[in-house]
């Protein structure tokens, strides 16, 4: 009964830190620049949040399925087929939890006082060492209770994860399809204690990033 619990923390881990490295740099990015369109970047990097699991799902299978827009190519070149594997979990996972990392993280960016980020390039630091000197430890607790939402929502994620990843129990079958699979198969039991289990490990999660976003103000 805990392997859903090793397989869920597994791939919420691994999600979070995929989508925490494509979040900070994007919203870095997006914080300090300027351009035509850019309120139609930011809604796509928004998008996951809004649609529905399962429109999410088909895009990924569109993208990287078997016969996918990149899919067919990491088949016919590397062997690789993401579908039914509990690494197409991890990447459903990263892309449903990259709005709540992405949204923190440009918050926090953007708080940070362009004056020292300003100063410092005027003593000659360049935007990678202005990145990590200034910006990212100034901006490292709201970017902290980002990670944190992103490891919940990405426990919790349900829709896409079924339709790219399946139901196979000990393979790709995560804490949340283990509560539908108790249900549908009349395990009261089994479903309530894996329901308690993962509202626990949720609830405690937003209570610490709760504190650390309070801690910013």
């Amino acid at each position: 009964m805990l392997t859903p619990l090793w397989l869920t923390l597994k791939v919420a881990l691994l999600a979070t830190l995929l989508s925490g490295a494509a979040g900070i740099a994007l919203a870095w990015w997006m914080s300090r620049r300027r351009f035509a369109g850019q309120d139609v970047a930011d809604a796509f990097l928004m998008l996951p949040m809004v649609l529905p699991p399962t429109v999410l799902g088909y895009y990924l299978i569109v993208l990287i399925g078997r016969n996918g827009v990149l899919g067919q190519y990491l088949d016919r070149w590397f062997g690789i087929n993401l579908m039914f594997t509990w690494q197409g979990a991890v990447i459903a996972a990263s892309v449903v939890s990259l709005p709540l990392i992405y949204k923190a993280a440009r918050a926090a960016f953007e708080e940070v006082d362009g004056r020292l980020t300003h100063a410092a390039r005027t003593l000659g630091a360049g935007e990678f060492e202005v990145f990590l000197r200034i910006s990212l430890p100034l901006a490292v607790r709201g970017i902290a209770a980002g990670l944190m939402l992103s490891f919940a929502r990405a426990m919790g994620e349900f829709g896409a994860t079924l339709m790219i990843a399946g139901n196979l129990p000990g393979k790709t079958q995560t804490l949340s399809i283990a509560v539908y699979d108790a249900v549908q198969a009349g395990h009261d039991d089994q479903a309530l204690w894996l329901t308690l289990l993962i509202s626990v490990v949720c609830m405690t999660v937003l209570v610490v990033s709760g504190r650390l976003l309070q801690a910013r103000h």
